[in-house]
Formats: structure tokens, sequence, C-alpha cells
């Protein structure tokens, strides 16, 4: 039986046309992307391989056209075709969030920095450098780390928000294992960063750690 086979309201195209690009797994946006399976597989049992041997969708992301090469279905063509994706989403989300846009909606902002930070396989911080109206200024990823942890200096963050001008900060990093619970580190450095710029008056309002499904805000906990 393939996908066509299948009630219309359980194949992903209709599944995403009724009800939302939201409401499919993992496995379905792919099984849409990779559009066929191959030899005793349709192409959702293949992208639920797939997933299952690269460790999800990050870790299926984050390969190099090489290893794409040897993975069932996929390929260069398709490794030009998901980094075009990826990058397609990065500028969406950068283009709400242009120089001079001023932050209205907190979600635009927590999905372009996930767009840009969760496909590293290692850790990358970044910082959202905005002026006293909070508009942006911009988005530079400062510091870049082995898969477990990243030496974020506070003089040179202090030295970065100095250079753009900037009356506050949105600091974001990512967690290369998925997991976005901030650790009790992350919560040391939050507050060494906040200490920092406060001495030359720019406010620190958010610490966003970026996992592979989700994001959590620091101050929405009550962290900062």
């Amino acid at each position: 039986m393939t996908i066509r086979d299948w009630p219309a309201q359980e194949r992903p195209r209709e599944k995403l046309l009724s009800q939302g690009a939201a409401a499919l797994s993992d496995a379905e946006l792919l099984a849409i992307f990779l559009r066929t399976g191959i030899p005793g597989k349709d192409a959702v049992a293949l992208a639920r391989e797939l997933l299952r041997s690269h460790d999800g969708l990050r870790g299926l992301l984050s390969l190099g056209p090489r290893e794409l090469e040897t993975a069932p279905g996929l390929g260069p063509a398709k490794y030009v075709q998901l980094q075009a994706a990826l990058e397609m989403a990065r500028r969406h989300y950068l283009d709400r969030l242009k120089r001079g846009s001023v932050l209205s909606n907190p979600d635009d902002t927590r999905r372009y920095l996930h767009a840009r930070l969760s496909h590293y396989p290692h850790e990358v911080f970044a910082c959202l450098f905005l002026d006293n109206r909070h508009a942006v200024i911009e988005c530079e990823e400062l510091f870049r780390g082995t898969l477990n942890s990243a030496a974020v200096h506070p003089r040179e963050v202090v030295k970065a928000a100095l250079g753009h001008n900037a009356a506050a900060v949105i600091l974001a990093h990512n967690h290369p294992s998925g997991v976005a619970e901030p650790s009790h580190a992350d919560q040391q450095l939050t507050r060494r960063l906040k200490e920092a710029l406060a001495l030359v008056e720019i406010r620190v309002l958010d610490h966003l750690v970026i996992g592979t499904g989700e994001t959590v805000s620091l101050a929405e906990r009550g962290l900062i």
C-alpha cells in the first residue's frame, strides 16, 4: 500500500492543507519534502527511518552533503534543497526583525533565533542588539564552542554592545543536545552578563535557550 491508498485525512499533504503544518509530525513533514519513498518503503516510512537513524530532525538537517549521499532516498540534490529551505526560513524571520523594526511580537523573535541557531551541532552564543525603543540594530553570533559548552566572555559582549550603541540586548544560545532546559551554568552566565552590561547601562531583556523543538525564556522563568 502506498500513501495514495491511505484515507485522505491521513495523507501528509492533505493533512497539511486541512489542518496546517503545525499538525504534522516530523516524519510527515519530512515525507512531504522527500516526495517519494524507496522500494519497500513509502515516503513516511522512509522519513521515520531517517529520523531514527540520525537522532531526529536536528541531526538530519545537520548532515553535510557527503553524509547525505549515503542516506537512502537522499543525496546532493536533497542537501541543496534542505539548505535552501533552512535559509529561506531564517531570512523570513530576519525580514520580520529587520534593522529598525520594533520588537512587538516575542514569538517572531523566538522563531528567528530558533531558525538561526537550532541547526548547529555545536554551541553558538548570539546577541540581538536593540536601541532604546527596542528596535533591532543587529543580531550577531559572538562565540562558538564545542558540543557541550561555549566560552562566553562578558568583556567581549559589553564591547560588542557598545560598538552597536545598544540600549538593550536579548541573549540566546543553542543546546546541541536538543534539550532546551536552562542549566545552572546558563543561569550563572546570565547573571554575570547582566551585571557587566548594567555597568554601562545596557539592559538584558531575556536569555533564550534553544533546543530542537522548543525555546525556553529565562525571563519567563523569573531567572532574570
